[in-house]
């Protein structure tokens, strides 16, 4: 229950989080942006674990926590901030659709999880699905670079998951001040040989989007989907990506009056049949097994 629980509260907090980038990209340097919530995230952050008491990361758990960091954090927000200034936002959703299908095919790769039929079929039909939800949105130049910068740091998502769960298993919050801070001085490189702006932000625009996505994003989220992926099968924590645009699609229809299309009910059927298909239990590859470290849930 505990894991359905996780995986929902992810699915709520990131069905709103493209809408804040975007927002907050108005305001500030797109991967300037980034570096200050990885910044302010990995000082909270470090804080909490101060106050709770729980030891940093170490030997082993610190090379996860690196690599995590620099996949999840370090390559993956530059880019995604960085090209979703330049296509659509369905389209960058779409992107990141693509994440259990990676997922998939990433955990056989390192002998993680059995690949089956009904992976790569949910899979593929939840990606159809997403994209069916943002049809009506593809209008307008999508620029190569900004998808492929999209499409790299969904893949990159995806790797860091795979990393975090064959490694030690670490506490979530100081793995995330960790991989923040290592994300922080990876964005901090890129903004400065993008030469961007570093004006700091003094308008509500500017700083209510930083916030938002720090607390609710970096602390919240990334934390719940850390332990996510420990406590679960990565593939099935990967739908969170595939059920987000779907939220967003409801919570528009409810509380923004946006209208239903056929296409995007159809999208929303197909999203629910590629969870329903690809989320089911499978049989582990032989001779896979939890690392050491990791007592089996």
């Amino acid at each position: 229950m505990k894991a359905w629980l996780a995986f929902a509260a992810c699915s709520a907090i990131w069905g709103s989080t493209f809408l804040a980038i975007s927002i907050g990209n108005e305001s500030l340097a797109p991967v300037w942006g980034a570096t200050l919530r990885l910044a302010l995230a990995s000082l909270l952050l470090g804080a909490f674990t101060v106050l709770r008491r729980e030891s940093f990361p170490r030997g082993a758990a610190l090379r996860t926590a690196f690599v995590y960091g620099v996949c999840q954090f370090g390559i993956n927000f530059p880019l995604l901030y960085w090209g979703e200034q330049r296509i659509p936002s369905g389209l960058s959703a779409v992107c990141y659709a693509t994440i259990p299908l990676s997922s998939a095919l990433l955990t056989r790769a390192v002998g993680l999880e059995a690949l089956t039929p009904a992976k790569i079929s949910g899979a593929l039909v939840a990606l159809v699905g997403v994209a069916l939800l943002f049809a009506n949105s593809f209008h307008g130049t999508a620029a190569p670079a900004g998808l492929a910068a999209v499409l790299a740091a969904a893949t990159s998502a995806g790797i860091g998951n795979v990393l975090l769960k064959r490694g030690p298993r670490p506490s979530p919050i100081p793995l995330n001040a960790v991989g923040c801070a290592v994300g922080a001085v990876m964005a901090g490189v890129a903004t400065a040989v993008g030469n961007e702006s570093h004006a700091l932000p003094t308008t509500a625009a500017a700083i209510l989007p930083l916030l938002y996505l720090t607390v609710a994003g970096s602390l919240g989220a990334f934390v719940i989907m850390s332990w996510l992926v420990l406590h679960w099968p990565v593939t099935r924590a990967s739908y969170v990506s595939v059920v987000v645009p779907l939220l967003a699609l409801i919570l528009g229809a409810v509380f923004r009056q946006e209208p239903l299309t056929t296409g995007s009910v159809a999208g929303a059927a197909l999203v629910l049949g590629g969870l329903v298909l690809g989320m089911r239990g499978g049989p582990s590859p032989a001779g896979a097994r939890p690392p050491a470290s990791l007592p089996a849930d």
